[in-house]
């Protein structure tokens, strides 16, 4: 069965995880991606070698793709590189700020040589901003858009545990370019776009320019929602339950706290009550869920269809029943790792593999020879 982006061709001039992110995800479905790495390699293969000796940042994002080395600092490497983009669809680079524009390969040039090309550049800041030539890296920009101050507990900021604004970026990317993709087939225009790691983290402003203030670091826990927080069992276990509204508060009190009083009056009838009187109200909870495990309480919470999640461990998470794996090779043989996220029925997920350092050098030179 053919994919959705079969035919496309993408170069990408990537490393680390915006930019793989984004290319990864339109080689998921069908395009060719062609990856240039430097001659040290894409530094992200050297993050850990907790894969079968391959680092679990590279092997997420990078498995399908061809990898050839060049030094575009070289002429005839960069030549060889203005060849590949001449035949290529999309263009993505995630370079720090200015090294590709500097080496011959900015949006604007290649654009001007192929009207039809689709050109994404990733970068930390806006590329025009004040901070345009600052290096960026995930946790930097946390830090920079106030993301780590919101982020931790009540005593000190802390990193989201996930690259999460690379991540953010290199969805908006993927976005991006099929909406450009398509719009392609309809005019025949290509585009040219841009987005950074600092874009993608704004959702907390909004609550700081329009709520007078941002949410307070207050841990596993809701600051404008309650209860939304998470609680110790008796087996010393903890289960994170979250009320959205006052018909769940209701059936939870009833049901679970057996004080069906609690949401017809007094200080916890209503949720900005409840935030108001959090403290009061987590003891309330607290005190019944320790009458329970983690198991017994599970169990209740969804017979009353009351949303909750167990707070589980990494080493929980890999024996979860919802976890779905897919076998894929590497350069030091095969791994299962989680599947792509997104299923389309009727599809099964295809083997993919996960190129070594210029695997694909010798092939890519000769199939591009001037």
């Amino acid at each position: 069965m053919t994919k959705p982006l079969e035919g496309i061709l993408v170069v990408a001039l990537e490393q680390a995880v915006a930019g793989p992110y984004c290319t990864s995800r339109l080689a998921d479905a069908g395009a060719r991606v062609i990856k240039i790495e430097r001659p040290a390699g894409d530094f992200a293969r050297g993050y850990d070698d907790v894969v079968s000796g391959e680092s679990a940042y590279f092997v997420w994002l990078n498995r399908g793709k061809e990898s050839i080395i060049l030094d575009i600092k070289k002429e005839a490497d960069a030549a060889l590189l203005h060849r590949m983009i001449s035949k290529a669809d999309v263009f993505v680079q995630n370079l720090v700020p200015g090294a590709a524009a500097r080496s011959g390969f900015g949006s604007n040039y290649l654009r001007k040589q192929q009207p039809k090309l689709i050109t994404c550049d990733i970068s930390g800041y806006a590329s025009e901003g004040p901070s345009a030539k600052m290096k960026a890296y995930d946790m930097l920009v946390q830090a920079e858009t106030g993301l780590s101050s919101i982020t931790g507990s009540s005593k000190e900021p802390g990193r989201v545990g996930v690259s999460v604004c690379d991540i953010a970026a290199g969805m908006y990317a993927h976005s991006a370019i099929l909406l450009a993709l398509y719009e392609l087939k309809n005019t025949g225009a290509g585009k040219a776009i841009k987005t950074s790691l600092f874009d993608g983290m704004t959702v907390p402003l909004l609550h700081h320019d329009y709520g007078g203030k941002a949410p307070e670091r207050v841990g596993l826990r809701h600051p404008s929602v309650a209860p939304y927080a998470s609680f110790e069992t008796k087996d010393g276990e903890f289960i994170l339950i979250s009320i959205q509204n006052n018909r769940e508060w209701e059936k939870f009190s009833a049901e679970i706290l057996a004080k069906p009083e609690l949401s017809k009056e007094g200080p916890f009838k209503d949720n900005m009550s409840r935030v108001k009187n959090v403290v009061a109200l987590e003891k309330v909870i607290s005190n019944v869920f320790r009458l329970f495990t983690r198991s017994e309480l599970s169990e209740k919470l969804l017979v009353s269809e009351i949303a909750f999640a167990r707070v589980n461990s990494v080493a929980d998470f890999s024996l979860h029943g919802d976890l779905r794996r897919m076998d894929i090779n590497t350069p030091n043989g095969p791994v299962s790792i989680p599947s792509p996220p997104a299923q389309t029925e009727g599809e099964a997920t295809s083997v993919a593999i996960v190129p070594a350092m210029g695997e694909h050098t010798k092939l890519l030179r000769s199939e591009f020879e001037a």
